[in-house]
């Protein structure tokens, strides 16, 4: 299982996320995405969050304000633990269990 968890003070947060293996995942401000981050800068549907080969993917899915690996912009990377994953100011921290 992959946990995502922002800090204490994260725009409308705290958020924690947990994503296992089998499930695709969407992020996203609007109600039809499976994890809601109430913040101003995040997309309705903003990212695709799913578990290949025990590996953590996220796809950028035409975001207006993109999605950001470690600060990098990306349309799709591979996460592991200790790497931040960002989408609009909301930044998350990936870890294992």
């Amino acid at each position: 299982m992959w946990i995502l968890r922002s800090v204490e003070g994260a725009e409308g947060g705290p958020y924690t996320f947990r994503v296992t293996a089998g499930r695709i995942r969407t992020m996203g401000r609007g109600p039809r995405a499976d994890f809601v981050l109430d913040a101003a800068l995040v997309s309705r549907i903003h990212c695709r969050l799913f578990v290949r080969d025990d590996a953590l993917i996220v796809e950028n899915l035409a975001s207006t304000n993109g999605t950001f690996v470690n600060n990098q912009s990306v349309d799709r990377a591979t996460l592991r633990a200790g790497d931040m994953l960002r989408t609009g100011r909301v930044e998350l921290t990936v870890s294992a269990e």
